[in-house]
This record gives C-alpha cells, structure tokens and sequence, in this order.
C-alpha cells in the first residue's frame, strides 16, 4: 500500500491556499459513466480561508470553514461552496485580523483593551471558537457544521446558508464533544463530550439525542466506538493542562495547542460504558502501549470479546505537533524530513475480553481463532493489551477511514476504505481487507485525493457494492478540481466530474441522497 508517487513539484501546497467563495453553482464536465442510481449531494467541510488580511492561520485546523456541495442529478453535476458565517469568520473579516484564537493560532490583543481589560476578559469565560471546519452531519431533519468546541452551527444542505449558533453547553453537561458521533440504527445520534471536574480535573459524558426522523445518510467513522451494546472510549496519553486553558489563555493569548501535554509514562486506555442502561464499566481496566489516534473504523462483539480496529500512531508524541500549514507547505524533501520525526502509523486490531476471572493471570484471555491480538491479565487488576497489526508501512498512512457504515458498524466485516498519506500528504486512496490484509490502491500523479465516502448500491447484499467518492485536486490541470467517483469493489474509475476551480483539502462531510 506504500505510495509508488513522489512529489517534487510540491503541488500539494495547492489545497492549503485561500479560495473565494462562488455565487452560484458551477457545471462540472463528466467523464466516464455515473451509476444511474447515484442522485443527491456530497456535502464537505473543511478550511477555506488561510489568512487574514496580514495575519496567518497557523494550523491545518485554524482556516476559516468553508462549505462544499457537488450536486448529482441524473448524471449532471454542479459543484458549489460558500463559507460558513461562524462568529469567527464575521468578525475575522469585518476587522481584518484574526479575532478569535483558533487550535493553533493566538489572536491578537484588542488594540483598544489594556492589559486591565484583558485581565478582566478571564473572569467574564474564555472566548471558544465556533468555526465549524471539521464535519457535518443530521440531527433529525436539521444539518449541522461542526467542530470540537461546545457550538455548532445549523446549515441549509441545499443553498449553503447559515441559518444558526447552536450553545450546547446550554443543553447538554459539556464543555465540547467530538465532530465524530454514531447514528443508531433507530437514528439516535450518540456522542462523546468532555466537561471540566471537580479539582481541575476532566471528566467524559456520552450524549443521546433520540431519533426523530428515519433515513439513511452516508456519514463517516468515528473517534470512540460503539457496539450494539457498549461504547469503547481510548484515553491517550496526551492531557489537555487544564490551569493553562483557563488562565493563560485569555491573558497571555495562548491556543489549544499550547494547552496539550504528552505523557511518555501513562501509555494508552481503554474504557467500557454500556449502552443500556448506560453506566461506566470500572471492573474492566485495560491498558496498553502508548499511541495517538485520530479515528476507529469499526468496533463489534464476537463471543464474549470486543474488537477494535483503529488508525494508531506510535507513541506519545502529540500528532497534531506535525500538522501545523509550515511543515505541510515545504519542499518535498522538507516535508518527508520532518515526517521521518512524527509517531509510525499503523492501523490495529486490539481485542478486549468481557468475561475476566482472576484465576486467569497470567494467560492470553483471547481465544478468536482468526486474530493473534492478545489480551494478558496482570497481578494488579488490569490487563495488558497487545495488537494485531492489520497494516504497517514507513511514513505511510491508512486515514479517515470508511465502511458499509449501514451495513457493518457494530458488525463483524471485511473492507475498510481510506486515505493515504504519504508522510502527511494526501495522495491515494486505499481499499483494506480487515482479514486477509489485502490492499488495493486508486492512485494518479500529482492528485490530492480527500477521505473517500462509501455509498452502497441500494439493495446490494455484499458489503462492498457500492461507489467511493472522493474530491480530488490536480493543481496545473485546465479543470484542477473533480470528483472521483470508483467502484468500491475494484477502485476502478466509473466516472469524475471537473470544474475550472481549485479546491482546498477538505476534512470530513457527508451524502444526502
């Protein structure tokens, strides 16, 4: 799965530069055939905005969202984008300069605050951001672009509007939840949020919103597990310093990223909460060597065990430390040097036992005939955990990962589909097979692909009938912007359809039939 492309002419720097917004739709030129089945919209969020007026975002989570709709109908497509009117935005552009301190970038002091004024700004809350770059995604009939603070903003899926800020921390015990969540297969949404504690501490809420519209929607997977009956949280070995967040920060201008700390000695846990009725499993303390992750691909029960499969990243080393616009933006060969210095990505396999008695220190507790995963109860109560290696390459990594999302969440499955990057640059897609740990590989030169979404064949009983969809850039083309669309069985193109527009990197989104 390792790439077969290099990168000399930096092409990449393309999808990490400001674009303008467009007033209406744009007609993309179709090549190749559409899937006459395949009608509705791939909706897609992500930066937009690099800088303001002198002033840069830092990271590749700080640029302003921008909203990204490729229309499908009966073979035709249009492609549209409109920014999101986040408070962020509005005020970064009315005053020219970033206003609201973003993941890695500090805003400027108010000119006309003293030092007083400022001081003062502590007692009164921290200003969170609201730009909604991350994802989107259905609550009932309404769409919300989202990040991981405590706001979202409700959007119009068909015009790109903004129509809300939505304050969850004035409904929900939270602080901010993830832009990741599951849907049920009863349509409850069920998230994960943190909240601050007692003595400076950070607690977790899951949260449920209760159904109140049956669909289906293609959405993509997760940053916590679920299975039919537990959910499956994994607590990394990097902590948010709480004191530093909320006093620094609206004094001295710190960022989130300045308030993260690695801890090379806790390693990485996993922890258990069932569903119904919801509780925290505290008998069950699992434990392992530290790593990062960025997103699960699927978690399932299969006799008495839960499996988990993930995109890991090696040690305790921060991931996002690597993720900053100048390390993403340098020559080729920068660029491989300063990935040679990040975590090793891996996608594993770790399986949990339910069924534990003490009797049994000691021994492998996994008896799964078809994982060499293992899981070793130790003197002390907790029990060791050990992978399965379902896919290593140097500096090459399996990301933003996909399923039969329909089909499979919580079941027992065969593909993952996935972005590779190529020492953090985007720039194939990949199909794994989770047992056989075979890999295929849509690849083209000097093509930026972003995550590819599965969309199933209606009524197909196999797992993997159905198309990916990918938005991918080729910077210098006549048309740089398309697209993709490919057999999600093969990775053969069907079709793609160009536009006259560059597009920068999206992060995550959506299909709305």
């Amino acid at each position: 799965m390792s790439s077969r492309v290099e990168h000399p002419a930096a092409g990449y720097r393309k999808i990490f530069e400001t674009v303008e917004e467009l007033n209406e739709p744009i007609p993309a030129e179709v090549t190749g055939v559409m899937p006459s089945w395949l009608g509705g919209s791939l909706l897609r969020m992500g930066p937009g905005l690099f800088e303001v007026g002198d002033e840069p975002f830092y990271h590749l989570f700080d640029g302003q969202a921008l909203m990204h709709k490729f229309d499908l109908k009966s073979g035709q497509v249009t492609y549209y984008r409109k920014f999101i009117r986040t408070d962020a935005y509005v005020r970064a552009m009315t005053e020219n300069r970033v206003v609201i301190s973003e993941f890695g970038t500090a805003a400027y002091p108010d000119p006309c605050k003293n030092i007083f004024s400022r001081f003062f700004t502590y007692f009164r809350g921290i200003e969170v951001t609201d730009n909604c770059l991350v994802n989107i995604y259905p609550i009932g009939e309404d769409f919300y672009a989202v990040t991981e603070t405590n706001y979202i903003t409700k959007v119009d899926p068909d015009s790109l509007e903004t129509l809300s800020k939505v304050d969850l921390c004035k409904y929900l015990s939270v602080n901010g939840v993830t832009a990741h969540p599951h849907v049920d297969a009863d349509g409850a949404v069920y998230n994960i949020g943190n909240c601050f504690g007692k003595n400076m501490s950070l607690a977790y809420n899951i949260v449920k919103i209760p159904p109140a519209q049956k669909g289906e929607f293609g959405l993509e997977v997760k940053l916590f597990g679920m299975t039919d009956n537990y959910f499956v949280f994994v607590e990394q070995p990097v902590k948010i310093n709480l004191l530093k967040f909320l006093s620094s920060w609206s004094i001295t201008g710190a960022t989130y990223m300045d308030c993260f700390e690695s801890n090379d000695s806790m390693g990485t846990w996993f922890h258990l909460a069932t569903k119904d009725p919801a509780g925290y499993v505290s008998s069950h303390k699992f434990r392992t060597s530290a790593f990062n992750l960025f997103h699960h691909i699927n978690t399932y029960e299969d006799e008495g065990f839960i499996v988990v499969d993930l995109c890991a990243w090696k040690g305790h080393d921060f991931v996002y430390n690597y993720l900053y616009l100048a390390n993403l933006k340098q020559e080729w060969e920068e660029v491989k040097k300063a990935a040679m210095r990040a975590p090793q990505p891996e996608v594993r396999r770790y399986v949990l036992p339910l069924d534990i008695h003490r009797e049994e220190q000691g021994r492998n507790l996994v008896s799964l005939s078809y994982t060499t995963a293992t899981a070793v109860l130790h003197r002390d109560g907790t029990i060791w955990l050990e992978p399965e290696v379902l896919y290593s390459c140097p500096r090459q990594a399996f990301e933003f990962p996909q399923i039969n999302y329909s089909l499979c969440r919580g079941k027992k499955y065969s593909f993952a589909y996935g972005l590779g990057l190529n020492h953090f640059i985007p720039d194939r897609i990949v199909k794994l097979n989770v047992q056989t740990k075979e890999t295929w590989v849509w690849q083209e030169e000097e093509c930026y692909p972003s995550e590819p979404l599965f969309v199933p064949t209606p009524g197909a009983a196999e797992e993997d009938a159905g198309v990916l969809l990918s938005i991918v850039v080729k910077p210098g083309a006549e048309r740089p912007g398309f697209l993709l669309v490919l057999d999600a069985m093969t990775l053969t193109e069907l079709a793609r359809a160009e536009v006259s527009t560059i597009i920068p990197v999206t992060l995550h989104g959506m299909y709305k039939p």
